[in-house]
C-alpha cells in the first residue's frame, strides 16, 4: 500500500503556485484494508475515503471503461492490482497526470506521459484517447485556458476536441455541468480565453450559441474601434476579471450584448433596438443553462439597461428615478450598483477605451443616493385617505430631489 499526490497539486507546484487542494491516490490496496486503518468511505461511484486525521480524500487507484454516451456513462475498476500508471492514463490532459510520492523524501515525479515537458512548453496536451470519453474534457482544458492563459491547446488534442464536437459528444452535457465549468472560468483571470478554446473546437456553437454568433458581427467603428462584437464582449469580461469583481457581474458583462446577434444584418453595424432582444435571449440562455438567480436577474438588468446607463449624464430627472424604479434600485440598491459596474466593463471593452473616464458610474450612485434620501413614510402619512396617490407624490419627491444633480439644460 503506497499513496501519492497526484494531478493539480504537483502541477502547480511545479509552476510555483500555491496549493490549494491535495488530491491522493493509493495503490495496492483494497477498501476493506483502508477501512482497517482508519480511513473513512464516502465514494458512491468508486472507492473515495477520508484520512482520520486530515480528512482529506484519498481514492484508490482505478481504471474506468466508456459504456454510454455523455460524462456519466462509465463503469470504474478499483482494486490492488491496478498500477500508479493505469490510474493516470485515465486523467485529462499530461500536466494533470502527474504524481508525487506522498512521503516526497525521493522527490522524484512520476511522470510517464511528459507532463513536466508541456509544462515547461505551455501546452495542454491529452494524455490518451481516452479522453475523447468524456465531454467534460472539453469544458476543462478551456477552463484552464482561463487560468493558464499563456499556454495553448496541442493541434492534435484541438482537433480531437472537434471530433467530440461532430461526434454529438457535447450535446450529452447536462446544463448545471456546462454552467459549474464556465461559471469556475468566468472566474479566472483571462475568462476569453475559455471561450476562444471553445470557439475553436466548435464546442461554444453547440452549448452557447448566442454568444458564438456575435463573432463577425460589425458595430459603428466610431464607438467600437474593434468593429467586431464577438471580440467586444471577449474585452468587456476580460475587463471584469481584472477589476475583481464576482461572478454575478462577470455574467452580466458577458451576455450583455446578445442582442446584436439578433438586429438583422440590413441594419448593421447599427443595432437599435439590441437591448429588447437581449433580454429575451439572455433569459433563454438562462434557462436552459439553469444560471442562478443572482446572475440571471443582474443578467437581464444589464442586457435592457446598459445603455441607458451609457446615456445617464443626458437624462432629465424624471427619466433617471424611472430608471431606479424600473431596476428595483430602492429595495436592492447594490444590485442596481452592479449593473452599473457592469455597464462600466461595457464602456472599457473597447479599443482604445481602457483607461477613458466614466462619470456615468459616480453620477448614478450621487442619483441613487439622493433618491434615497427621500422619506417614502412620511409622504405616506401625508396622503393618509389617498392611497391611491401615494406612489404618484412619492415619485414627485425623489424628482425633486435629483433634480437638483442634474445639469440645468437637461431640465
Amino acid at each position: 500500500m503506497k499513496t501519492y499526490v497526484v494531478g493539480g497539486a504537483v502541477r502547480d507546484a511545479l509552476l510555483g503556485l500555491p496549493v490549494q487542494d491535495h488530491d491522493h491516490v493509493v495503490v495496492g490496496a483494497t477498501p476493506e484494508q483502508m477501512i482497517a486503518n482508519g480511513f473513512t468511505p464516502v465514494g458512491k461511484d468508486f472507492p473515495v475515503f477520508l484520512h482520520p486525521k486530515t480528512h482529506e480524500e484519498y481514492a484508490l487507484a482505478r481504471t474506468e471503461r466508456k459504456t454510454a454516451p455523455g460524462y456519466k456513462g462509465f463503469v470504474f475498476h478499483a482494486d490492488a492490482d491496478v498500477t500508479l500508471e493505469q490510474d493516470l492514463v485515465r486523467r485529462d490532459l499530461t500536466i494533470n497526470a502527474m504524481a508525487r510520492s506522498e512521503d516526497g523524501k525521493d522527490g522524484i515525479i512520476v511522470d510517464p506521459f511528459g507532463g513536466q515537458k508541456d509544462l515547461q512548453a505551455r501546452v495542454f496536451r491529452h494524455v490518451s484517447a481516452a479522453f475523447a470519453e468524456d465531454p467534460v474534457r472539453i469544458l476543462r482544458v478551456a477552463r484552464f485556458a482561463a487560468r493558464f492563459h499563456d499556454f495553448t491547446v496541442a493541434p492534435e488534442t484541438n482537433r480531437l476536441m472537434r471530433d467530440m464536437v461532430v461526434a454529438g459528444e457535447v450535446d450529452a452535457l447536462v446544463p448545471e455541468r456546462v454552467w459549474q465549468e464556465l461559471s469556475r472560468g468566468l472566474m479566472e483571470a483571462r475568462p476569453s480565453r475559455m471561450f476562444e478554446v471553445l470557439r475553436d473546437c466548435g464546442a461554444l456553437a453547440r452549448i452557447l450559441p448566442e454568444l458564438d454568433v456575435l463573432w463577425g458581427v460589425p458595430q459603428p467603428e466610431k464607438h467600437h474601434p474593434e468593429i467586431d462584437t464577438g471580440v467586444h464582449v471577449m474585452m468587456v469580461i476580460d475587463h471584469a476579471a481584472a477589476q475583481g469583481f464576482d461572478l454575478p457581474i462577470r455574467c452580466a458583462a458577458l451576455l450583455h450584448d446578445l442582442g446584436k446577434g439578433a438586429t438583422p444584418p440590413g441594419e448593421w453595424p447599427k443595432h437599435y433596438g439590441h437591448e429588447g432582444l437581449g433580454v429575451k435571449l439572455v433569459d433563454q440562455v438562462c434557462k436552459r443553462l439553469k444560471i442562478p438567480n443572482d446572475c440571471r436577474d443582474l443578467a437581464v438588468m444589464a442586457a435592457r439597461e446598459h445603455g441607458n446607463v451609457m446615456r445617464a449624464l443626458e437624462m432629465r430627472a424624471n427619466t433617471l428615478v424611472s430608471l431606479l424604479e424600473r431596476c428595483d434600485a430602492f429595495r436592492k440598491p447594490q444590485r442596481f450598483l452592479d449593473m452599473v459596474r457592469a455597464s462600466e466593463c461595457d464602456h472599457h471593452g473597447r479599443a482604445g477605451f481602457g483607461d477613458a473616464p466614466f462619470p456615468q458610474a459616480a453620477f448614478l450612485e450621487s442619483v441613487l443616493r439622493a433618491a434615497q434620501a427621500v422619506n417614502a413614510g412620511e409622504i405616506a402619512k401625508r396622503c393618509a385617505g389617498e392611497s391611491q396617490r401615494i406612489p404618484e407624490a412619492i415619485h414627485a419627491a425623489r424628482v425633486a430631489a435629483v433634480a437638483a444633480l442634474v445639469r440645468p439644460q437637461a431640465q
